[in-house]
């Protein structure tokens, strides 16, 4: 069975206008369409505005006369600005969603030489999608005018082997933008690698809110810089990164510095103010430990948010500011919420996109290509090479992917332990003497740490077990839970799981099954090593 032949296509009012015997004279390219004897058109669907329903109708009764085998359904198509992407995009997503296509029985060519580039690029947008299910079909006048030439036309095929390169263009750009948000570093943990990924299509499709939880050092203010950076190359903002950590902010002076004052607004308001509010019109506005801001900050903020707009403090008159929020915190605001410390109106307002950043020590497979690109940083900042020995290098590695290396400040610790190492290096090299003494220093450092924290406070039970399990386990079972949860994150089995674990009991044992040990643990919870890696997955 031969399909038949289906045009989409825009009319365009000006290649395709004419009065008079003389519109036979120009080329115009609707009506060439169905000049092309090796081309049969059975069916154009022509969409037009109905401003110009006159010249539509001459349109069809021309077509009409060189073809009368083609069928041609005027479309009238409601666009009020031909030149506004969303309305344009709008009314096709519309009028494909509704048009029953029938692929078996017909073939569908995309018209994409008239209407406006606007149109254009949303018809393109509409194959290259398969809303619209078919080819985009340019045509183009012939080289010397004549009366009867129809010029030519080629059918574009997006599937075909020869658009690869375009589609190869557009994977590039999405992994230099990956790259992009990880500083260049090669990270290893799949988790973290497919967070960052979802960022990226978030930062670069998405204008709405984001908010980061994490513990402190994880990264959150160094990403949000990043993500703005991103978009500031694709030209999608044009102020500026405003940065401020909430838990600086106290009292009047919160208000006054978020959201700007009048003169004299209150005691030592000397001058007027603008506020970082309106710092960051056009621009990201990242707002660190944002769950530290007081309930009256949180409500001017929402109001900002929504509206764009917001009060200084003295004023009676609304200033307007155009800002992307981006928030990080180190608090679960879940927990703030049901405790009424933060508004649960504002809190379903940011976390349309929110992502949990991982801690150092949740990312073990991370850590050296992150030792390489600190100590690259060190020879970029003294202008001298360091290098660590090889029996230097185990040793730290393996300390620092060791359960006595928790990482409590996650990257900053990092950063400061290889700037040490560096400074310390005699002729560039870090021998195991230097490691060892390190390893001493971060024991001694975090000796405090982990006298007082609690490991696995931020595991959440429920991603494992059901709520109404988890709400009958005893809290002393959950915080063990939860901290052996949270070694079996870092660990890379079951067996380097129960080592750290048990690392003081298996060594009174004479026959050592650490793996069988924490395997019956888990069972007790319903749980297995599997469930675990892959919800961590």
């Amino acid at each position: 069975m031969n399909k038949k032949n289906v045009v989409i296509g825009f009319m365009g009012t000006q290649l395709d206008s004419g009065q008079g015997a003389g519109r036979w004279e120009k080329w115009r390219p609707t009506v060439s369409l169905v000049q092309h004897e090796d081309q049969v058109v059975d069916r154009l669907e022509l969409l037009y505005s109905p401003r110009y329903e006159a010249l539509a109708q001459t349109l069809q009764a021309d077509i009409a006369n060189v073809s009368p085998e083609t069928e041609v359904r005027l479309v009238s198509s409601q666009v009020q600005d031909p030149w506004d992407f969303g309305e344009m995009y709008a009314v096709l997503y519309d009028w494909a969603r509704s048009y029953r296509f029938d692929t078996e029985r017909e073939n569908y060519w995309v018209h994409i030489t008239t209407g406006t580039h606007v149109a254009q690029i949303c018809m393109f947008l509409m194959v290259e999608s398969r809303q619209i299910p078919g080819v985009l079909l340019q045509s183009s006048p012939p080289r010397k005018q004549q009366r009867g030439s129809p010029g030519s036309m080629i059918l574009i095929d997006l599937d075909l082997s020869r658009y690869e390169a375009l589609a190869q263009r557009f994977h590039q750009a999405q992994t230099e933008a990956l790259e992009f948000l990880k500083n260049g570093i090669a990270t290893r943990n799949p988790q973290f690698n497919r967070l960052i990924e979802e960022i990226e299509r978030v930062a670069i499709r998405s204008r709405a809110p984001v908010l980061f939880t994490g513990p402190t050092g994880a990264g959150k203010s160094h990403l949000a810089r990043r993500i703005y950076e991103l978009k500031k190359s694709r030209h999608q903002v044009q102020g500026a990164f405003v940065e401020v950590n909430c838990a600086t902010l106290r009292g009047d002076g919160a208000a006054s510095t978020l959201f700007g004052h009048k003169k004299g607004a209150f005691t030592g308001a000397a001058a007027d103010r603008a506020g970082l509010l309106r710092t960051a019109h056009e621009g990201v506005l990242f707002l660190d430990e944002i769950g530290e801001l007081g309930l009256d900050e949180q409500a001017m903020l929402l109001k900002a948010v929504e509206e764009k707009r917001f009060f200084p403090m003295g004023s009676d008159k609304e200033v307007a500011s155009d800002f992307q929020l981006i928030a990080g915190t180190h608090r679960d605001l879940r927990i703030d919420v049901a405790e009424g410390r933060f508004r649960e109106d504002l809190f379903a307002r940011i976390n349309l996109w929110s992502y949990t950043l991982p801690g150092l020590a949740q990312r073990p497979e991370d850590l050296e290509p992150n030792i390489d690109h600190l100590l690259l940083r060190a020879v970029a900042e003294t202008g001298s090479s360091v290098r660590f020995n090889a029996e230097a290098r185990a040793l730290y590695l393996q300390f620092a992917k060791s359960a006595q290396a928790p990482w409590s400040g996650n990257f900053r610790d990092l950063a400061a332990s290889i700037t040490r190492l560096a400074t310390l290096a005699d002729s560039g090299r870090i021998t195991t003497d230097q490691v060892q003494a390190e390893i001493g220093r971060l024991g001694w450092l975090w000796q405090h740490s982990q006298a007082h924290a609690l490991p696995g406070a931020e595991v959440d039970l429920g991603e494992y077990l059901p709520r109404e399990a988890v709400a009958q386990i005893d809290l002393f079972d959950r915080l063990q839970l939860q901290s052996v949860i949270a070694v079996c994150r870092t660990a890379s089995n079951l067996s380097d799981a129960g080592r750290k674990l048990f690392d003081r009991s298996r060594q009174q044992k004479a026959v050592v099954n650490d793996a069988d040990r924490l395997r019956k643990y888990l069972h007790r919870f319903g749980l297995s090593w599997d469930m675990l890696t892959q919800s961590n997955s």
